[in-house]
């Protein structure tokens, strides 16, 4: 370890800007904060992740806007679609009127 380190060019903050993100000061009723940090930690996230998936919700709902899939909710339609694709598909017999398509006489 060195005696002394050169901070002059040294800056404050995070070491990787984190993009699409912003930080605030939000003012939060103890209640409220306490809700989430519980249903947080029961789901195994965040309680900041779990407030933003919840305002973004309701933005959707307000605005009539759709929510946004899931990872789960992606992958089940992904499936769905992919095992369409596989299955052979159902043809119905055609019936095909030959004759009169020919013009044969009398049918």
């Amino acid at each position: 370890m060195r005696k002394e380190y050169d901070f002059s060019q040294a800056r404050r903050g995070a070491v990787i800007a984190s993009t699409g993100k912003t930080r605030i000061t939000i003012m939060l009723d103890n209640d409220i904060l306490e809700f989430f940090r519980n249903k947080a930690e029961a789901a195994g996230t965040g309680y900041q992740t779990m407030i933003n998936q919840n305002l973004r919700a309701a933005i959707a709902k307000e605005g009539g806007q759709e929510e946004l899939l899931t990872v789960a909710q992606l992958r089940k339609v992904l499936r769905e679609e992919l095992s369409a694709l596989e299955a052979p598909a159902q043809m119905e017999p055609v019936s095909w009127p030959y004759p009169q398509a020919l013009g044969e006489p009398g049918k």
